[in-house]
């Protein structure tokens, strides 16, 4: 190979999709290149002209534009175009020109045809666009994982087994014993809507009912079973997914799970079912949480945490699943603290509600994280003779939280700051005051505490609020203008062309912050919309999911926030499990050099979409401001 041809493969062997073929094959392509220069404000190519070649950004500045002369793209070095127009019908689909002076490859389409035949990674990149290249990507990683392709029907090994409500402890006793089971639902009759009776279940037993509700305190053998059994229990319908079905017994601290077909039990999954399955570390967690004596066995216990992450990450499962199940393993060690506090000083003087806020109430809950909650009081609450008791109590649960790996929150949002305990009515008060007089601080205040669940005590008041907010919010346009404009403050870090852009001072120089400039401005304008549309949802996807819905935004818009949301959670938590393996304390932070090139390509796809959702956000919201 002459100099020059050596130059360029060079060159190719850096860029997708050159970086995924074989030295050689780019050795022979280098040598098929022809080189063209142009100066800035040249015309490349014109809509409709004939096209024999794939094109290359070697330097300067390319812009695509569509057929109505739109802005599609601005491509610098090792930017690709023309792929279209060679694989469509040899007719430029999207003009292309030179901004700056620019130097471009071009590899004849004979070369294009045969690389396309041969390597499936080249014709993969070929064929789709930035959104859709994004959309690929993340479809391929929800692809790989069981959990969320493997309907929870898939655990159940027989059918349910049965007794009625008639029946006696000892006679459930021999059933679960002749059947070889650990629970057994009981069924009783009920009248329909039409007066039929149908088959229902009025409750469940396990093994280990009979051990602390039977054996323990002496009951009589010939005991009917109602006095045992638990009622209402949680049950889940058949198309649910395993992994539906793991979060929803880490949430309710559950062993044995009653799958249902048209109100009818088809199985029961056990604990055992799951832990055979690939999350099993956050079911041991959680299930060891509420055996922990004191606050020394908790802070022992939560050192499994980063182990439990990595291991999720390891198994391909997604970022709405780590997400979920680092939440619920957050709020388990809540709800253990507040048990224990409640232990320690008594049984609570009025009845309250302990809040989490943020990323734990979404769902969005990561390795590097700090404590957000709050304290909703019942309005019979008196600070005279109640404060002391609330005081210790937050103290207590802040503590524990701190010896268990979540920080301090740095801005104090913590029920140990008096401001943020406050009565069922105070709470009203204040969000309606956020709500109707909305300024700088009351904003930020909305952005964190908007994000509400309870997680201890009388949890239907964080319900009450949450419906309130909702109410409240969607019918007061100024206030959403106002959070549309806030939502704006922090942009995606993407260059003018398309280049990152890093944080220029601290620590963390020459870094980007996937969460600053990433997950957490998208969360916020998914936020905005969901309150527009009157969403009561708190996880971001199940949010989309609504807003979707409503219709409010452009065909394929939602679809394509839902896919720049999924690919840089999982960029961050993918780089978090790494540091956790190298025992290297995580962050947010992301250098570029640390990125894969398939990493940096579709990063940029999810940056762009996300800065175009931006955009939209202003334009839908702008017009309220006056209202």
């Amino acid at each position: 190979m002459e100099a020059e041809q050596i130059e360029i493969a060079a060159f190719l062997k850096q860029y997708a999709p050159f970086d995924e073929l074989p030295e050689e094959e780019v050795d022979e392509v280098a040598k098929q290149v022809e080189i063209s220069y142009f100066r800035a404000d040249t015309q490349i190519h014109e809509y409709g002209q004939p096209i024999q070649d794939l094109c290359i950004v070697r330097s300067g500045v390319v812009e695509i534009y569509r057929r109505k002369g739109e802005l599609f793209n601005r491509l610098s070095e090792g930017g690709t175009f023309g792929q279209w127009g060679l694989m469509m019908n040899r007719r430029v689909r999207f003009p292309a020109k030179a901004i700056e002076d620019s130097l471009v490859y071009f590899i004849p389409d004979t070369v294009f045809d045969d690389l396309s035949e041969r390597f499936e990674a080249f014709s993969d990149f070929m064929e789709v666009e930035d959104g859709t290249r994004l959309r690929q990507a993340v479809e391929n990683h929800r692809d790989s994982n069981d959990l969320t392709t493997s309907k929870v029907t898939n655990l159940i090994l027989r059918d349910p087994v049965t007794v009625d409500c008639e029946s006696s402890v000892r006679h459930a006793a021999q059933v679960m014993t002749d059947e070889g089971v650990s629970s057994l639902l009981v069924m009783t009759l009920e009248a329909d809507d039409e007066g039929l009776e149908q088959e229902r279940i009025a409750g469940i037993i396990t093994d280990r009912d009979l051990r602390s509700r039977v054996v323990a305190p002496g009951l009589e053998y010939d005991t009917p079973i109602t006095e045992i059994l638990t009622p209402q229990i949680i049950t889940l319908d058949h198309n649910a997914y395993v992994f539906e079905a793991m979060l929803t017994m880490l949430r309710n601290n559950l062993h044995h799970l009653p799958i249902m077909k048209n109100q009818k039990p088809v199985g029961v999954v056990a604990l055992s079912d799951i832990v055979r399955y690939e999350s099993q570390s956050s079911l041991v967690i959680v299930s060891s949480i509420f055996r922990q004596q004191t606050i020394d066995d908790l802070a022992a216990l939560s050192k499994d945490v980063p182990a439990c992450f990595s291991r999720m990450v390891s198994e391909d499962a997604n970022s709405h699943m780590i997400g979920s199940a680092m939440a619920v393993i957050g709020r388990s060690f809540k709800q253990r603290l507040l048990e224990l506090a409640e232990e320690e000083f008594g049984s609570p003087p009025v009845a309250y509600c302990f809040l989490a806020l943020g990323s734990m109430a979404r769902d969005e809950q990561l390795i590097v994280t700090d404590q957000d909650n709050a304290l909703i009081l019942d309005d019979k609450y008196d600070p005279a003779e109640h404060e002391e008791y609330f005081v210790s109590l937050a103290k207590f649960v802040s503590d524990g939280l701190a010896r268990c790996g979540y920080s301090y929150c740095t801005g104090n949002i913590m029920a140990t700051n008096p401001e943020w305990r406050k009565t069922r009515a105070e709470w009203e008060e204040t969000f309606a005051d956020w709500i109707d007089q909305p300024n700088p601080q009351s904003l930020l205040n909305s952005n964190i505490f908007f994000d509400l669940d309870g997680v201890y005590g009388a949890t239907n008041w964080a319900e009450t609020l949450k419906a309130f907010i909702s109410r409240r919010a969607r019918r007061n346009n100024r206030f959403l203008a106002c959070m549309a404009r806030n939502a704006l403050n922090r942009t995606p870090p993407l260059g003018f062309f398309k280049s990152f852009v890093m944080e220029q001072d601290g620590r963390h120089k020459n870094s980007m912050n996937l969460k600053r400039r990433g997950t957490a401005p998208l969360a916020d304008l998914i936020r905005v919309h969901a309150l527009a549309v009157g969403s009561r949802s708190q996880n971001s996807f199940e949010r989309l999911d609504d807003i979707i819905e409503a219709g409010i935004l452009p065909k394929g818009r939602g679809e394509d926030i839902r896919d720049a949301m999924e690919f840089i959670s999982m960029v961050r938590i993918r780089h978090q499990a790494i540091d956790v393996e190298q025992e290297i304390e995580p962050d947010n932070n992301i250098e570029p050099e640390n990125l894969s090139e398939f990493e940096r390509r579709n990063l940029k796809d999810a940056f762009q979409i996300m800065s175009n959702a931006q955009k939209f956000l202003k334009y839908r919201y702008q017009q309220n401001r006056s209202n």
